[in-house]
């Protein structure tokens, strides 16, 4: 692919930040009232680059490397946003129903295989994001470093995912209030929550960082209390003489359907991961993503371990997998948790309200979420000549205005849902994303190693990268690899369902994903005529995008800071290399 200027220049071309426009008087005079309503005006571009001239993955690296997103997630907010991320139901209540389909055995290998692969798909995410901090992070790599028609039906599949996922998460709100209340309307919780989860994103991105900074910290300390609990009852403390040590491996047992039960618990185990990726979605708006990216990449190893793996291997020595109390619950039924059926054997009451009250925490979170990645991702998408040009509406405030107002216009849907009378038409839209989760971290992986091949074939290497994944490019391979076989998985599963015959419907239900990536990725080959597999690795363009453009100063800084390292005592060395 023939470049049409130099690429030093393009990556030299830069915004005028929004405090740069404050100094030189672009938001106008009329006191703090006017300060406002001016905030709302999209943000100019001064000196914007010709950009007729260029081609279309050219033209869409420079836009989303130049996005006017404000730059306020500190280093505390990225943190807390990669460790409670995916914290919530899937852990809480989902796991339950994992326990009662796969056995505790089947539960931990699956969550523990999984598990490695997110690390390893985080890991090439953090070092991409780090490398290039832009506009739509993951969503962008697989346009410029696989083929833009992967990063088109990955990035519309993505999408959807969190588009469908803002009413999904309202009602599941108002049913949750139904633990306390049951007289008022749910229409009435759902406006409570649709006012609180639009009002975080309409603040900007500071106040969804603030916002998500307490609820992961809510979450975060309820799995510690829980796993502390826990912990006393596996150890025989329970107060009514509850004591089970490791009876419940032996009787149920370790599997409960054999090796589909486990394949099945490989899919959910993969769900319940889901939002893992979202902090690589905040590189474009982190003040300092170079130093605040890797320390939030590394914490998704402690969340693995703690919030997953050690809870869940003690919940399987306290719940047996044949509970009835694990059978048939709705996925927001706190009855259903193991986490509460556990404290409940052992006498403890109490515990149900807490948990609800996490768990309504945890609604509010990923519904703000869901607005925050729809946002960004469809900004992305039109910054890329991939949606409406209006979605790429920015204003002075670095609010993806546009963006926000459709997300939050379709969570009005929750108010129907509400009723109790819309579930089907909310299970087709869930199955329609249903593997988009998967697909965005196979994205993730491919493009890291496309990446790693592209800085070979340009005689380039891992020195010019402050940044650089601790697994590598076998890391991504695996992770590659085990996504396959999570797809492989669901297909087998959702073709011949556990305890269920096979039907049309719900094969589509379990797999309608795979087939609208599927045909966005022809419409995209058709509708651009592009009929490449792959972007040639000669081709890549491996320096539009970053922040740092002097290459050979951070060379030097690099090699600097890596010498300082090794100065460091043992122990110092060893923290920073795991967080």
């Amino acid at each position: 692919m023939a470049c049409k200027e130099d690429e030093s220049t393009k990556s030299n071309l830069v915004l005028v930040s929004n405090d740069e426009n404050l100094e030189k008087g672009y938001f106008h005079g009329g006191g703090k009232w006017q300060s406002f309503v001016d905030s709302f005006r999209r943000f100019e571009v001064r000196d914007e680059p010709e950009y007729e001239e260029l081609e279309d993955l050219e033209r869409a690296n420079i836009k989303t490397a130049q996005s006017p997103l404000k730059r306020k997630l500190k280093s505390r907010h990225l943190q807390m946003i990669a460790i409670g991320s995916s914290i919530g139901t899937g852990l809480f209540i989902g796991s339950g129903s994992a326990l009662s389909v796969g056995g505790p055995l089947g539960v931990l290998i699956a969550w523990a295989l999984t598990g490695s692969a997110i690390f390893c798909t985080v890991q090439a995410m953090g070092e991409l994001a780090v490398t290039f901090p832009i506009s739509g992070s993951f969503n962008v790599y697989a346009s410029r470093f696989i083929d833009p028609s992967v990063g088109f039906a990955v990035a519309w599949n993505y999408f959807f995912q969190f588009l469908v996922l803002l009413p999904l998460e309202l009602v599941a709100g108002s049913i949750t209030m139904k633990y306390w209340n049951t007289t008022v309307n749910p229409d009435i919780w759902v406006l409570i929550f649709y006012l609180v989860v639009i009002s975080i994103n309409f603040f900007g991105v500071k106040a969804y960082g603030e916002a998500e900074f307490f609820f992961s910290a809510v979450k975060v300390i309820a799995v510690i209390g829980f796993i502390i609990v826990s912990i006393v009852l596996a150890a025989g403390g329970a107060p009514n003489g509850h004591s089970v040590g490791a009876k419940y491996w032996h009787d149920p047992g370790l599997f409960a359907n054999g090796f589909k039960g486990l394949s099945s618990v490989f899919v959910t185990s993969a769900f319940s991961f889901g939002g893992t990726e979202l902090v690589g979605l905040t590189a474009a708006e982190s003040e300092n993503p170079r130093r605040t990216l890797p320390k939030a990449t590394k914490q998704v190893f402690w969340r693995i371990l703690m919030f997953y793996m050690i809870s869940l291997t003690l919940i399987c020595f306290l719940v047996p997998y044949d509970s009835k109390q694990l059978l048939g619950a709705s996925s927001v039924d706190v009855t259903a948790s193991p986490f509460v059926i556990a404290i409940n054997n052992a006498g403890i009451s109490g515990l149900p309200s807490v948990m609800n009250a996490v768990i309504l925490i945890s609604v509010i979170s990923v519904g703000s979420s869901s607005v925050y990645a729809t946002s960004r991702t469809l900004t992305a998408l039109a910054e890329q000549g991939l949606a409406p040009q209006i979605c790429g509406y920015i204003d002075r405030a670095g609010r993806p205005l546009v963006a926000i107002i459709i997300t939050n216009v379709f969570g009005l849907l929750s108010f129907i849902a509400a009723s109790g009378k819309q579930a089907l038409v909310f299970d087709w839209l869930v199955s329609i994303s249903g593997l988009s989760s998967i697909f965005t971290w196979l994205s993730i992986c491919v493009a890291h190693i496309r990446f790693r091949r592209a800085l070979y074939v340009k005689n380039r290497n891992c020195d010019e990268l402050s940044f650089t994944s601790q697994t590598g490019v076998i890391g991504s391979m695996y992770g590659a690899v085990l996504n396959i076989l999570v797809l492989i998985a669901e297909f087998w599963v959702s073709l011949f369902p556990l305890g269920k015959s096979s039907s049309a419907s719900g094969f589509f239900q379990g797999y309608l994903g795979f087939v609208v990536l599927i045909v966005f990725y022809l419409g995209h080959k058709i509708w651009k005529k592009n009929w490449i597999l792959c972007i040639p690795s000669r081709d890549i363009d491996i320096d539009v995008g970053r922040r740092e453009t002097d290459l050979e100063a951070l060379k030097q800084e690099i090699a600097e800071e890596k010498e300082i390292m090794k100065a460091k005592p043992l122990f110092y060395r060893l923290y920073n290399f795991w967080c």
